[in-house]
């Protein structure tokens, strides 16, 4: 059976509140018990963990406050408490499948490491603006219940030499102490070709530090998502310390009809058009095609009306596709 100190550890994380620790050592406790042949045990145990890790996540009704980044770091991660789920992002079920796969792992991390195995915690997202890449960050963190640190690269990145790297070594030494999910937005930023033309000794000691951290083990297992516009920016020593690269597209014609009619909320189309509002929606990413709907719908709610027409959704589609042609010849300039 289980020893005194594993039973002490538990009854401490039990009444420090860490859910996490009193788990896992439960799990460990699994582990020793298949390890001496009670297999019947074993699995019971592990069956009642299950039972209570579900009724611990049905239970909450009142949110639990993450403690925010304080001093140096205060400057360095941004903590946004998560907004959505996987169901709030409309993504091909490719995409999703291999979302569900990361959240799978680590959802059992503690199962994966009895084995001595860990799951996968390094993703990289590439795909174009508006895409649903910061969502589906976001929405990683509202699966796993943990919060989101989304690291501000312009606080990070100075001209003085080491001390990008310094505060790259405190991100991550974060990330080992507070188990949650980083977001390395606009990573070509960070993780630009070592020869590009361009760069500097300083940059590329930076891209040495973050590729060195990246293969550190993580006992909390903490969820590091890079994400980039521009994935041929980046280095290519970079793609094999990533766990999984997804790659996220523009939304097809069924994905724009389940973008548009999630943003409508309470709103309905009135004999909607279909195939004229998939054909205006076309080119446009995921963000420009929520803020049409939203744009629409505010419309309609200020004429005192309960439901849109097609041409609302219309007009605000060809909005977008102007201001996008006003952008690109400004940038042509």
């Amino acid at each position: 059976m289980s020893n005194a100190k594993q039973i002490l550890a538990m009854l401490r994380s039990r009444a420090e509140g860490d859910e996490d620790s009193f788990f896992s050592i439960a799990l460990q406790v699994a582990a020793a018990e298949a390890r001496q042949g009670h297999r019947q045990i074993a699995d019971e145990l592990r069956s009642e963990i299950d039972k209570a890790r579900a009724r611990t996540g049905r239970g909450q009704s009142v949110a639990i406050p993450f403690s925010t980044p304080r001093g140096v770091l205060e400057g360095l991660l941004e903590h946004r408490a998560p907004r959505f789920t996987l169901k709030d992002v409309v993504l091909n079920d490719t995409l999703v499948g291999r979302i569900n796969d990361v959240l799978r792992q680590q959802r059992k991390r503690d199962w994966l490491r009895e084995h001595g195995k860990t799951p996968s915690r390094l993703l990289l997202l590439v795909g174009p603006p508006g895409s649903g890449k910061t969502m589906s960050s976001e929405a990683l963190a509202g699966e796993l219940h943990l919060p989101l640190y989304v690291i501000r690269l312009e606080a990070m990145i100075t001209r003085f030499m080491g001390e990008t790297a310094a505060k790259l070594r405190l991100i991550f030494d974060e990330t080992a102490k507070r188990r949650g999910v980083y977001l390395f937005d606009e990573f070509d930023a960070v993780g630009g070709h070592r020869t590009a033309n361009n760069d500097v000794a300083e940059m590329r000691r930076v891209l040495n530090s973050f590729l060195q951290f990246m293969e550190e083990s993580n006992s909390t297992d903490s969820v590091i998502v890079c994400s980039t516009n521009h994935p041929k920016l980046l280095d290519r020593a970079l793609l094999r310390r990533f766990d999984q690269v997804l790659e996220f597209d523009a939304p097809t014609s069924q994905q724009i009809r389940k973008l548009i009619s999630a943003s409508l909320g309470k709103m309905k189309i009135q004999k909607a058009n279909w195939k004229a509002i998939v054909a205006a929606a076309n080119d446009l990413s995921q963000s420009e095609i929520v803020r049409a709907t939203d744009d629409a719908v505010k419309t309609a709610i200020l004429d005192e009306r309960i439901e849109l027409t097609t041409n609302d959704i219309l007009d605000r589609l060809r909005e977008r596709h102007t201001m996008r042609s006003a952008f690109m010849e400004s940038k042509g300039a």
